[in-house]
């Protein structure tokens, strides 16, 4: 045991990531076994994204080192080149700092980046979202990649839980532990709908959608047609006022930025953007609205815990566990009206109501905390095997129960 603070950072590159890791960096600051920081880099630092950092900065947490990354070219050349810039800063940072460990979460490229970088440097990495599925976006293999050079893991469902021990982890260092979107979700004070208003403008009317529609990254090219097809469904509810939150740093945002700008200007009195809302207004705002739509994971994560329902679009996130309130629509207009008209009927509105959300309860943070204060301190050999599963559960998943076997 040490006699002194566990230095752990917490990487993060986007404002839905940092709403994430909000609980658990509540926790982790107040546990005086803990020496929090952040390492901070990407969309945070690019005003363009709303450059929110200066969240993290209001928040009052350190930031140990900002990695700046050029994010003006979102071609696939452009993120490739991000890519390589964000290791070489993530390793300049990591060799200044030496944290005992890192966090990090879910599946984008600047979170490969900081992965690499932790590998390289010999700092261990604890993983949450791992094991989960998004077949339409290239974050699925990204995910799967990060879980193979990271030591502890938490994943937000057991189904998750039994997929990372499938890539070969050692089952004493996986916890299902539910989703820290959840957490928020439910735990996060709101702001009144005329909170709202005053710092929003009038939003809400008689029916109001948020809308969040992000690059599909294993597709070629299919954003602007994507977004045109969403646009033409919206524009069969004359009486719903849109709400869209501006897409991240992903190949392909460009067209959507555009063609996001071009509605609200044609649609001054019902349609509304903005590049960052931040956790507690974004979360009010979908609690209040009527529909959540896009093919954000927080359509699929938070919005069932919120009582709103939702419309997931395409593939991005297929795959991943959903509750009845979340409905699913193909790309194109007749599809995502259908589905939109279902959700704003009284019985979707009902079903919605139950809250019914397999991705957690409320706590995840509070028992990844609790098992980081007893994991973290023996984390110092960074050496890991490949647990092999004999070939007859590789076949059959079912024949074996990898929850026997070392859960917490």
């Amino acid at each position: 045991m040490l006699d002194r603070p566990l230095r752990v950072r917490v990487i993060t590159g986007t404002r839905a990531e940092y709403g994430l890791f909000r609980p658990l960096l509540a926790l982790l600051d107040a546990d005086p076994g803990f020496e929090l920081a952040l390492l901070v880099t990407a969309a945070h630092l690019d005003p363009r994204f709303g450059l929110t950092v200066t969240e993290i900065e209001a928040d009052g947490y350190r930031i140990a080192a900002r990695i700046p990354i050029p994010l003006d070219d979102d071609s696939e050349l452009g993120i490739t080149r991000a890519t390589s810039a964000a290791i070489a800063g993530f390793g300049q940072a990591l060799d200044s700092d030496r944290p005992d460990f890192t966090i990090l979460l879910g599946d984008r490229f600047e979170t490969l980046a900081a992965a690499v970088a932790c590998m390289f440097a010999r700092v261990p990495i604890v993983h949450l979202h791992g094991g989960e599925l998004t077949l339409g976006a290239v974050d699925d293999v990204i995910r799967h990649a990060i879980t193979k050079m990271s030591y502890l893991h938490f994943t937000s469902t057991e189904e998750y839980r039994r997929r990372v021990i499938q890539l070969g982890e050692d089952p004493s260092r996986v916890w299902a532990v539910g989703a820290m979107g959840v957490d928020n979700a439910l735990n996060l004070p709101r702001s009144t709908r005329a909170e709202l208003e005053a710092d929003l403008g009038q939003v809400f009317g008689i029916r109001t959608a948020v809308v969040t529609y992000h690059p599909v990254t294993l597709e070629c090219a299919t954003a602007e047609n994507n977004m045109r097809e969403l646009l033409s469904a919206l524009d069969r509810f004359e009486d719903l006022n849109v709400v869209f939150t501006l897409p991240n740093a992903d190949p392909g945002n460009a067209a959507i930025f555009e063609a996001t700008e071009a509605y609200v200007l044609a649609h001054p009195k019902r349609a509304w953007a903005f590049a960052s809302l931040g956790a507690q207004r974004y979360l009010s705002l979908a609690q209040e609205a009527d529909v959540v739509v896009g093919n954000s994971s927080s359509g699929v994560i938070e919005a069932p815990s919120l009582g709103t329902p939702s419309v997931d679009i395409g593939d991005r996130q297929y795959g991943r566990v959903r509750g009845p309130s979340v409905l699913h629509a193909s790309p194109d207009a007749d599809s995502i009206a259908s589905a939109i008209r279902r959700a704003l009927s009284p019985e979707l509105q009902r079903v919605a109501a139950l809250r019914e959300n397999p991705n957690g309860d409320g706590h995840a943070a509070d028992r990844i905390a609790a098992i980081l204060r007893e994991q973290a301190p023996r984390l110092g050999e960074v050496k890991k095997s490949f647990r092999d599963i004999p070939l007859s559960v590789a076949e059959n998943p079912a024949a074996a129960d990898p929850a026997d076997e070392g859960d917490a």
